[in-house]
Parts: C-alpha cells; structure tokens; sequence
C-alpha cells in the first residue's frame, strides 16, 4: 500500500499543472492536481502563504494522500501575489476587500467549469471560504475549515495586524515580521527556544517567507484585518462543516466560537492538542481518520491496494456513526448528531 500511495503522489506531482486566471479583481495563480473527472477539492491558504506552504504537509502525509488525492481533484489557489515567483502587484490596482477575494472564486470554478466543490482553508482562507460558501451556497458540498476565523478583528487582533502592516510597509518581510507570522502558524513545540531548535517544518515555512513580496502580503492582510462578521451567515449554511484547531492556536477561541454558531446536525470540531494553527503541517496526521469519517459520507473511502479510484460524482448522505467515537481517534472530538431518516 506504501509503496503504491508513493508511486501516486509521484505522478499526480508529476502532473500539476500551474493556471493564471484573469478575474474581476486581478490574477489568481491556481495548481491543479490530479484527473479533472474527479470531485473537486479547492484549497486555500493563510496570510502570506500558498500551498507549499500551507497544504504539502497534508496533501503528501501517505495516509491522507491515499485519501484526498485518490477521491479529489485538487484545486490549490493562492491569494494575488502569493503563488510562487510573483512580482509585486502594481500599487495603482485597486486592494481587493474579503469579499472580492471571495467572489473570485466563483469565476475560478467557471472558468474550469465546476460545479459544486469541496472546499478546505486555513485561518484567514478558511474564512474566504466560509464566506464564500454563504454567498454561493449551491456551489459548495461541504467545508473542511482549519483555526478558521468569522467574527470581525478583536482589538487584540486588530493591533497585532497594524504592527504587522507597519513592519510590511517600512521594512518588507523582515526577520520580526517572520516571527509574528510563525507565532500565527506554529506552537511553541515546533517553534523552539534557546535549548532546542526549531523543527524542520518551521525552517522551511521560514525560507518560503523569503519569497514573499511585502506589498502583496500586505494587501491580503489588509483585506483580513477588514473583514465583516459573517456569523448571521454560518445559521443558514446547510452544507457539513470539519473544523479543526490546535489547542495552542491564537484562533483557538474563534474556532470555538465558529462551531457554536453552526448548525450542530451538519457540524463537528476536532481540538488537536499541542499543535498551532497550521494543523495540515504541524500535525497532518490528526487530520487523517476525522476526515475520512467525514468522507464517508459523501461516499467516499481510503482506498484499499488493488481497487481503482472513484470517478462518480459526491452525493452527500450521512456521517459514519464512527465519527461518535472519538476515542478511537485520541482526539478531543465534539460530534455531529444524525438524522436516523437518512439512509446511505
């Protein structure tokens, strides 16, 4: 099985193909990974991140490779300016509000021609996606949410990001401006002290930062730090919704507030613990067995060493009953309650 999930990986890798698409608010970079004839699944990242950055971890972690990348088309999209290689986007273009970042996507979706999509973000793209699925409720199938945010900026919040759009502006992506980002991603496990080193993943989160250009980061978090509360919204969502969030997240407090907001029927949280906000890097394999729980009812499996991918389209039903057992998982899991009317 190992070796046929690295075989996969491998030629999806292989395969990625980069699309710069021209929208209402400017070019959007987006990779795709994998057979179009596949459901899709749309990524998005956090603050001055893109999915190298932001969902490798996850995507290549074997155990969720033989899940997504078997079931899913996957269709990472980056925020203006955030993909790899971007020059700075020119300061007379107008700086796009949450909202314009969520209307892009829907031109994304047409100009591939897709119907309606998973979706998976993280913190600040995780609450483009939720704003995205309130506006277009019939193009999403189901939300996979990680440390995401709904309420406006807390002043607390709010202050943090004016210091980081001060250092951005005066300084570009400076080392104090890294630090206030991996303490937004990462916990203090990861991110190390004087006695013990940073992990591998910091390091390498650190050196993506590099190629950051500081005015577009600065637009994205200029958009975040904008952004509207859209809890009246989460009420009418109907669409099933996996929220993840590390015990040590600086969102921990707003995942918890997101969960409750939501409809109990269609929505579960998962508290990982000793982790920060980047759960699909720092700690990937948490993800793995809520997830395939909650893929399972869509009617999509982990699948076994001889069987072929599934080409059929998603047709939500139900949870697994086993996404009620969280102590199978080691994880603190606060469950979905069922309809017993529905049948798979």
């Amino acid at each position: 099985m190992a070796e046929s999930v690295s075989h996969d990986m491998e030629r999806i890798y292989l395969t990625r193909k980069e699309h710069h698409i021209q929208t209402g608010c400017g070019s959007v970079s987006v990779i795709v990974y994998g057979d179009h004839d596949k459901p899709a699944l749309i990524t998005y990242p956090d603050l001055a991140l893109n999915y190298m950055s932001c969902f490798e971890g996850l995507i290549f972690c074997p155990e969720a490779a033989s899940l997504l990348l078997h079931n899913f088309c996957i269709y990472h999209i980056s925020p203006p300016g955030h993909e790899l290689g971007a020059s700075a986007i020119c300061p007379d273009d107008p700086v796009p509000s949450a909202e314009d970042l969520a209307d892009q996507i829907i031109e994304i979706l047409n100009y591939f021609g897709l119907g309606a999509v998973m979706c998976m973000g993280v913190t600040a793209g995780a609450y483009i996606l939720s704003l995205f699925a309130i506006k277009y409720r019939e193009r999403v199938l189901g939300l996979i949410l990680v440390s995401p945010l709904c309420k406006a900026p807390s002043w607390k919040e709010w202050i943090f990001n004016k210091v980081m759009s001060n250092l951005l502006y005066f300084y570009g992506v400076c080392g104090l401006l890294k630090e206030c980002l991996l303490q937004r991603y990462f916990s203090k496990e990861v991110r190390g002290n004087a006695e013990v080193p940073e992990s591998k993943i910091v390091q390498a989160c650190r050196k993506l930062l590099d190629e950051r250009k500081d005015a577009n980061v600065l637009r994205f978090l200029h958009a975040i730090n904008q952004r509207p509360d859209i809890t009246e919204g989460l009420r009418r969502l109907k669409c099933r919704t996996l929220i993840f969030v590390g015990d040590s997240s600086p969102f921990h407090s707003e995942a918890l507030y997101m969960t409750s907001k939501l409809d109990r029927r269609y929505s579960a949280l998962v508290e990982v613990q000793a982790c920060g906000s980047m759960v699909t890097e720092e700690q990937p394999h948490a993800m793995v067995i809520p997830m395939e729980y909650f893929l399972m009812g869509y009617g999509l499996y982990r699948p076994c060493y001889l069987s072929h991918s599934p080409r059929s389209p998603l047709s939500p039903s139900c949870i697994s009953p086993e996404l009620l057992s969280p102590e199978s998982m080691g994880l603190k899991l606060k469950p979905i309650k069922t309809r017993l009317s529905l049948q798979l």
